[in-house]
Order: structure tokens, then sequence, then C-alpha cells
């Protein structure tokens, strides 16, 4: 299924996090990326994105550049997911240079936290990819998070 129109909820469990991968689509955009112990009986297990995470857990290089996202989300903490989504595969950066990224001050108290409040709160783990920040704080469970950064190689 591809996700131009989709709406739904999609969701599939994957043995290398030893979790479910639940994906929300409303409009063929992604909303929320999350990660319950089991798939709700009513989602759906056979779509192109969870394709893509299967074969980006098996170590294929996946940057998941082109997904369309539906951020609800103010605009400040759009700016730093935005800056996120821009780390490469494989790269991580710190709190104070993901704000830099995103046209913060990282010395600023009232900059950084909009920097934390946005990972804390991103809606779409994975595809705006947390797991590549160092000293967090995380939307990607920790288990998770480890297994992402050890597929990339970090």
């Amino acid at each position: 299924m591809s996700m131009a129109g989709t709406s739904g909820v999609f969701a599939r469990e994957f043995d290398e996090i030893g979790r479910t991968v639940q994906v929300g689509f409303a409009g063929g955009r992604v909303i929320s990326v999350s990660f319950p112990a089991e798939p709700p009986d009513d989602a759906d297990g056979d779509h192109d994105l969870l394709d893509r995470i299967d074969a980006y857990l098996d170590g294929e290089r996946d940057e998941f550049a082109e997904v369309a996202l539906g951020l609800t989300v103010p605009t400040d903490q759009r700016e730093v997911l935005e800056a996120l989504r821009s780390v490469p595969y494989g790269e991580e950066v710190s709190v104070s240079r993901l704000a830099r990224l995103a046209g913060f001050d990282p010395d600023d108290a009232a900059d950084l936290e909009t920097v934390t409040g946005a990972l804390a709160d991103n809606p779409v783990p994975v595809l705006l990819p947390d797991h590549r920040v160092s000293g967090g704080p995380y939307a990607t469970p920790s288990g998770v998070r480890g297994e992402l950064r050890r597929v990339e190689g970090l």
C-alpha cells in the first residue's frame, strides 16, 4: 500500500527491537510513530513504510527523507524537528549542535528548553531521528533507541 491519501493506523512487530512500530497516517502524511508492546487489534500490518522500516532495521540505509509528515507542533519546535531531519544516517549531533542547526542559541536557557522539549515531544521518532542526538531527552524508548543506534553504527 502506498502512502498517498492513506489514513489510519498501521503496525507490525519487529524482532530486532522487541517491540511493535505503530504508524499513524492522516491524508497521506505520517502524524505519529510509537512503539507499543503489541500491535493494536485494528491495525493493518501491510504498508510500504513498515516494509522500509523492516529493511532499515536489517541494516539497509534509509533516511526516510521524502516521507510526508503532518507535524502539529509549535513553530519553534518544528524548526528543531526539521533540523533533526537533516542529520544524516550514521551521524550524531549534540543537543547544542542541533540547537545551532535549528537557528537557536545553545547558551540561552529558553532556546535550549525549546530544543529539548521538541526532542521529548517528537511525534515521529525514526523518521525524525532523535536517536542521532547525544544527551537527549528522546521520544524513542531507550531499548529501541539503542537498537537504532546499533543499526546505524553509533
